[in-house]
């Protein structure tokens, strides 16, 4: 078999495994969700070997989409890392056997704590299981490794499991982008919903011209202001590169005797400087411009920036 086919044969074993969970599902996922909801407390991931590492990424996924979340490896939980852990916290224990002796260690603690469990194994009588408050099944058909040694399929489970209580919370809380961007202040996403405009326009040595300039002066603010456009009379109106181009070619002969006034777009479009990076890019995909001219709030409007396509992808 060659390695293309090896990767097909993957896919298809691991979509199968995902694919099962649906018909896995009972009460104990939605009672899960509910559970975690209700809780005053964190939620406390616990695994061990690849079981920890997929932990790690479901304690990820929970913690940026508005569920207070840690990660616990049972080894160090044994040796004074529960002191971690209050009785409002929900104990989310994951082991594919739910025989993992670093976790099954940890239930006493846990149950003398009040902690409620929800234990995600593939076999619903093991002892994890039967003590767990909860049981979400990750059970696959089979591994997608040869020898049915390395954990594959079932990891997979494992983490989509996690994904869909996540996804099931994000819903019940009614979590927004602007939810997801105040977690992610980082991320471009944060960045364009708590961003203002008045952070990233550029504000200085604008290219100001009046009404009557010549293009001589026209093509020479442009130049000196490497933002593509002149601003008119304090944004009455707007000429850009592509302007100056068509004029160009349309009236060689007059061009250079026009004023800004002949070619300029009279009521450009603007924005307020307190506006979202995000309501900037939408405005400009909409009207199908890279350009807006920035307002500040008041009686005049004055025109005090200009944003472009350009400045919210950076």
């Amino acid at each position: 078999m060659n390695t293309i086919d090896t990767a097909k044969r993957v896919f298809q074993i691991e979509a199968e495994a995902i694919q099962a969970l649906s018909y896995q599902l009972d009460n104990h996922f939605s009672q899960s969700v509910e559970t975690i909801l209700a809780t005053e407390g964190r939620v406390v991931i616990c695994g061990m070997g690849k079981s920890g590492l997929i932990g790690k990424k479901i304690m990820a996924t929970l913690a940026s989409t508005g569920t207070p979340c840690f990660f616990m490896h049972p080894g160090e939980a044994f040796h004074g890392d529960l002191g971690m852990v209050s009785p409002k916290d929900i104990f989310i224990a994951l082991s594919n056997s739910g025989e993992t002796e670093e976790v099954i260690k940890l239930i006493p603690f846990l149950k003398d704590n009040g902690n409620l469990i929800i234990a995600m194994t593939g076999r619903p009588d093991s002892t994890l299981a039967q003590n767990a408050d909860f049981h979400l099944n990750i059970a696959v058909p089979q591994e997608a490794c040869i020898h049915q040694l390395a954990p594959t399929s079932s990891t997979t489970a494992t983490l989509v499991m996690g994904d869909a209580l996540a996804v099931a919370l994000m819903e019940k809380r009614d979590f927004k982008p602007q939810d997801f961007a105040r977690f992610h202040p980082g991320g471009s996403l944060g960045r364009k919903l708590l961003t203002r405009v008045k952070h990233e326009m550029k504000s200085d040595n604008l290219p100001f011209v009046t009404a009557d300039a010549s293009m001589k002066d026209v093509i020479h603010t442009m130049t000196e202001g490497r933002l593509g456009l002149c601003i008119v009379d304090q944004g009455k109106g707007i000429i850009t590169d592509g302007d100056l181009r068509r004029q160009m070619e349309e009236h060689p002969d007059r061009f250079m005797q026009q004023t800004a006034t002949d070619i300029m777009s009279p009521n450009p479009k603007t924005i307020d400087a307190e506006a979202r990076l995000s309501d900037a890019e939408e405005q400009m995909n909409q009207q199908k411009i890279t350009s807006l001219l920035v307002s500040q709030s008041g009686p005049e409007q004055k025109i005090v920036g200009v944003i472009q396509i350009y400045d919210l992808n950076r």
